[in-house]
């Protein structure tokens, strides 16, 4: 039974993270906004006035001013969409998608087995009752697990999906996700294929935690109070609601997350924050609680699709397999 949950999960995952790709590319994308802002270029040598004929001033790039172009406006999911569709054709919506064949085949797959395992541990046998706080606990122990095994692939993963918003002269181009991880292995080492895994592991904890275990209750909910049959419009409302539930949880980790990764850190000055904690701290002393949600609809977006997806095809690969 315990391998069966593994094979479920895994078949489930991957055929959700390949089917809601390009919306997690754009999610990328829109969290990429703004950084490494091209800077001017236009370089000014020292210039004498044409008609200063005694004149011993010299301009010099100090004298002259030029103001810095302002910002331009963030766009939104769907003029992302629109932009990576026009510039790099359609195709570029599945950039990295092999990245997150491999990332759901190790990530999903650990943590949705796991999960399986220990539920089928911590269920009362005499009254077949599976409580919420263990389903918590389950949650977080298997998303946490599932996290550290796949943190080289979603590095991979985002890298991918990333790189073509860079200049031609600063991509990576990698060929598959395997040649990403060897290049990153042999250029940068083989720790920089567990980058950022502490926050990694955390949001994995609190997506697992409250997408598995909140799916599990909504459908007992539902059919316990007899609202629907169990049946494809019980597990849609079911993994509908688990979604939002799971991005109202992992979106402050997203966005914390997102901040110490882009962070520049300049030589011989103390980094803008000292850790994840800091950059929390931080980020609501200055901007307030609610910015802890900031890029909600990105990840409300990715998060609501994909968890459907997930459970629908799940309950039905399990009806499939169920004399297996």
């Amino acid at each position: 039974m315990g391998v069966k949950g593994f094979v479920e999960g895994g078949i489930a995952s991957v055929v959700a993270g390949c089917s809601t790709h390009p919306l997690d590319l754009i999610k990328v994308r829109m969290q990429l906004q703004g950084e490494n802002a091209p800077k001017p270029t236009t370089q000014f040598h020292s210039l004498r006035p044409a008609l200063a004929f005694h004149s011993p001033h010299v301009i010099s790039p100090a004298d002259i001013h030029i103001p810095a172009p302002p910002s331009p406006p963030r766009a939104g999911p769907i003029a992302v969409g629109i932009k990576i569709v026009r510039q790099e054709g359609v195709a570029a919506l599945f950039s990295g998608v092999s990245a997150t064949v491999l990332r759901q085949t190790l990530y999903s797959t650990t943590r949705m087995g796991l999960y399986d395992i220990l539920k089928q541990k911590w269920t009362d046998k005499d009254s077949g009752v599976f409580p919420l706080s263990r389903k918590i606990a389950a949650g977080l122990i298997s998303g946490g697990i599932g996290a550290a095994v796949g943190n080289p692939a979603d590095v991979a993963m985002v890298r991918m999906q990333a790189d073509g918003r860079l200049p031609l002269a600063q991509r990576r181009n990698y060929n598959s996700v395997f040649d990403a991880i060897t290049r990153m292995a042999k250029q940068e080492g083989i720790t920089s294929l567990w980058r950022g895994s502490s926050l990694t592991v955390n949001r994995a904890m609190l997506v697992t935690a409250s997408q598995l275990a909140s799916y599990d209750q909504f459908k007992e909910i539902i059919l316990e109070k007899g609202l629907m049959k169990d049946g494809l419009g019980t597990h849609v409302t079911a993994s509908f609601a688990a979604g939002f539930v799971a991005a109202v949880a992992s979106n402050p980790v997203d966005v914390i997350k997102t901040r110490v990764m882009n962070m520049k850190v300049e030589a011989g000055e103390a980094p803008p924050y000292a850790g994840a904690l800091d950059c929390a701290i931080k980020t609501v002393r200055s901007e307030g609680p609610m910015a802890l949600y900031k890029g909600f609809i990105p990840t409300i977006s990715r998060q609501g699709p994909f968890t459907v997806v997930l459970f629908v095809t799940l309950e039905q690969v399990r009806k499939l397999l169920k004399d297996f």
